[in-house]
């Protein structure tokens, strides 16, 4: 469950590439730099682009993107932290334990040492992936799965009105549905099923899901979100 919200990734990136075309015709006017210095320039560019791209998967590339994106969007950080606290949530609720999350590309190379590792939650799944290798998931499995792939999406929803991440979970629960040979019509209705059962438990815990969002921005340890998640449901019990 590492991923960054796709469409608005495309959106900033977009976004940089005019504020950096807009930059470039600046500085050109106001150093006065040759054609010539602009050809070096782009060619030592295109060379840095093609490394990252060779060597490190377009990781650096990535990085450099969202650590600009969370530092002057902080709708975007915001949403980014909603839809992780969203997966947490449910992963817990339906008795996944959540083992780590990180807020953003930089958090992810901080944590985990790796420039391929984008903000997300991961999950200790182990039964689910022994299920999945071996070709057969059960019912209850499929289920818990499917809601937890759906809850950032939903929780998204649930705030904003509509969703701008979760491209990657959806592409995930739907390679997962067709490869266990389901078809159109019955995936449909797991994706229903669980599309509603999620919001269903996002509405009857959102304190505890708002909670959980403050403590992923502050960076607080799994440890801490499960305790204001178990927390926050045993007042609610009361």
């Amino acid at each position: 469950m590492i991923e960054l919200p796709l469409p608005l990734s495309r959106i900033c990136r977009r976004n940089l590439q005019i504020a950096a075309i807009v930059g470039g015709l600046a500085a050109w006017n106001a150093f006065a730099i040759s054609p010539q210095q602009i050809f070096y320039i782009s060619l030592g560019l295109l060379f840095l682009w093609t490394l990252d791209a060779v060597s490190f998967g377009g990781g650096i590339g990535s990085l450099v993107v969202d650590t600009i994106v969370h530092s002057f969007s902080q709708k975007y950080h915001n949403r980014v932290i909603q839809h992780e606290a969203g997966h947490f949530l449910i992963a817990y609720l339906v008795g996944i334990l959540p083992r780590g999350y990180t807020n953003s590309s930089l958090d992810a190379l901080q944590k985990e040492g790796s420039l391929n590792i984008q903000a997300g939650t991961a999950f200790a799944d182990f039964e689910f992936q022994e299920e999945v290798n071996s070709g057969k998931v059960s019912a209850t499995t499929l289920n818990k799965f499917s809601c937890i792939a759906l809850a950032g999406m939903s929780t998204e929803y649930l705030i904003y009105g509509f969703s701008e991440g979760g491209l990657d979970d959806i592409r995930k629960l739907d390679l997962l549905l067709k490869g266990l040979g389901f078809t159109q019509k019955k995936s449909d209705t797991q994706v229903r099923w669980s599309l509603l059962n999620t919001v269903l438990l996002l509405q009857m815990h959102e304190a505890a899901r708002a909670k959980v969002a403050e403590a992923l921005s502050m960076g607080k340890s799994v440890g801490s979100c499960i305790d204001i998640i178990e927390n926050s449901i045993n007042v609610s019990d009361l």
